[in-house]
């Protein structure tokens, strides 16, 4: 009799093999059985018709605050994640001492757009050292497992103090005590280490992060404790200002200490031809014996703009800002008055508010013919037609009437899609062939991050929506090799070797997907956050099951309230 079986499903095992119909048996939390015809079981999941996947990992997420205070990490838990990895991007909150708490809070603020009210309320600051915050996080019941990698900047700060706020160069006693930090937050079980080495991270004030500036012989000391210690990843996102050169210590670091390395890889508009050279850089590296690899992400990074969001077009203009602090149904109420919306489309965007308000205001104030109408089910590949300058052409009006008017209508709730990276052709071709060349990695979710500005959790099922099912501007991708991509793949690449695949002896994590109503809802607001804070969240349909340790955590949508998940240490699967 075992503990749990999913009879007859239609099985994606997560190697990319070519999917097969059976059961999968689950005993003591690990698959038995894959495969075939299982004995009976105490509880049994009746999955024909369906897909049996092995649960996502996904591996670039920002809950290292909210994995403190929630157990579930709604939106990715809802999305059939089972494991999910933060401290991404050289931000997170350890090690921190408690003179430095409100520098890293800004600093999340200003780079991931998490409010730093929200914080401030949430994080209990029960630890300093990495290894203390680790405990703190294992001492949390949890849906889904969670598992971190040690951030540079605070890392920087609490080996620098004021010097790493300021970006200076470390000394030779700085980078000894990083690297033995470094060492220490390993052993203690992070996945690895990240930095972040680019112009658009920025504090609220506007200050460019503690290790923009952070001089090669900084990260390949701290990179040696990877060698070290014989585990955990190290990743950047970088400008890459000098593509040589970051090669250059890129592939020196991978090669000395065995271990791989990753970056953030995106289209961008001002630089079309910068991700193919990028990638022939990895492929360069690689060709040296570094394992130097781009994570990618499956759709255009793209900001949502609404009525309420961070974002909005019309945010610039003096008589929609002043409406701001009403609550929504007043303001909406305000917007529709005939004299209201007079006045603000008579108004000239405003330079003063501008300069206050995030650079990437400019662009969404008059920038129409770069927004679109998201939609429901959203639109991530949209064409041109479907854009605010040429549906107000199309309805011969000005296209800040067009837009006023749709997002002020129904209950205020629509949205527009501004993609930034990944768009620089109008379609998904590019994106395309990122993911299926063999040197990359799926990431970006950004899951618990931009909380007003992005919704991107969602990317696990629109991995399967999009590229496999619905898209139609292009080729799609094969079903097993979009589970693999989410599974195994980016499990095997972090060191989560207890999971990933489904076969005897893994960890029984297990998505039963009904892949035909399987669907995204549009994006909504919701006031969940601690101090009432608000973040983008989006919904599925599809998830018959999703099961941790062999115990369903939600059944057709619906939370179960079990708790099987934990903080997961690299080197003790």
């Amino acid at each position: 009799m075992h503990d749990l079986v999913i009879r007859a499903g239609r099985i994606v095992d997560g190697t990319g093999r070519p999917a097969f119909t059976g059961d999968v048996a689950i005993d003591d939390g690990q698959i038995s059985a894959v495969g075939g015809k299982a004995g009976p079981g105490r509880r049994e999941i009746d999955a024909d018709g369906h897909l049996v996947t092995p649960g996502w990992v996904d591996v670039h997420t920002h809950y290292d605050g909210q994995a403190t205070w929630d157990p579930v990490l709604a939106p990715s838990s809802w999305h059939g994640a089972t494991t999910i990895l933060f401290g991404n991007c050289g931000v997170g909150f350890a090690p921190c001492r408690p003179a430095d708490r409100a520098a890293l809070i800004d600093l999340m603020e200003g780079v991931e757009d998490i409010p730093d009210i929200v914080l401030a309320e949430g994080l209990q600051w029960d630890w300093e050292s990495f290894p203390e915050f680790l405990d703190a996080l294992d001492r949390l019941p949890r849906t889904i497992d969670v598992a971190a990698q040690l951030p540079h900047h605070p890392l920087r700060v609490y080996a620098m103090g004021e010097r790493a706020i300021r970006r200076e160069r470390a000394t030779a006693d700085d980078i000894a005590l990083m690297r033995r930090l470094a060492e220490e937050a390993l052993r203690a079980g992070a996945f690895g280490f990240t930095t972040s080495r680019t112009e658009s991270h920025r504090t609220t004030r506007g200050e460019r992060v503690p290790g923009r500036y952070a001089a090669a012989e900084e990260l390949l000391a701290i990179g040696g404790a990877l060698g070290a210690t014989g585990s955990g990843a190290f990743g950047m996102l970088s400008d890459f200002e000098d593509e040589d050169a970051e090669f250059a210590w890129m592939t020196k670091l991978a090669k000395e200490t065995g271990r791989p390395l990753w970056f953030l890889l995106t289209d961008r508009s001002s630089d079309p031809a910068r991700w193919q050279r990028l990638m022939a850089g990895v492929h360069k590296a690689r060709a040296a014996g570094a394992m130097v690899t781009a994570q990618v992400a499956g759709r255009p990074v793209g900001v949502i703009l609404g009525l309420t969001t961070s974002l909005t077009p019309f945010a610039a203009r003096p008589g929609f800002a002043a409406l701001t602090g009403l609550p929504a149904a007043e303001r909406l109420a305000r917007l529709r008055d005939p004299a209201t919306r007079a006045a603000i489309l008579a108004e000239p965007v405003s330079e003063e508010l501008l300069a206050v308000q995030p650079p990437l205001q400019r662009p969404i104030a008059s920038r129409w013919d770069s927004m679109f109408l998201l939609g429901d089910p959203p639109d991530y590949e949209p064409t041109a037609d479907r854009s605010i300058a040429a549906m107000a052409a199309a309805a011969g009006v000005p296209a800040e009437v067009f837009a006023y008017d749709y997002l002020t209508a129904g209950d205020g709730g629509r949205m527009l899609f501004y993609p930034i990276t990944n768009y620089v052709h109008g379609d998904h071709d590019v994106i395309r062939t990122m993911l299926t060349d063999p040197a990359t990695v799926l990431g970006l979710s950004d899951g618990g991050a931009h909380c007003g500005l992005i919704c991107d959790a969602s990317l696990p099922s629109f991995m399967l929506t999009h590229w496999v099912r619905d898209r139609t501007r292009g080729p799609r991708l094969p079903l097993e090799q979009v589970v693999k991509r989410q599974t195994s793949e980016t499990a095997d690449f972090f060191g989560f070797t207890d999971r990933g695949r489904l076969a005897p002896g893994l960890k029984a994590d297990v998505n039963v997907i009904d892949f035909d109503r399987l669907r995204l809802y549009h994006p909504e607001l919701a006031y969940d956050l601690p101090a009432g804070g608000k973040r983008l969240v989006q919904r599925a349909d599809g998830y018959a099951a999703t099961i941790v340790s062999g115990v369903p955590i939600f059944e057709h949508g619906v939370e179960t309230g079990a708790r099987p998940g934990r903080l997961v240490r690299a080197g003790r699967a």
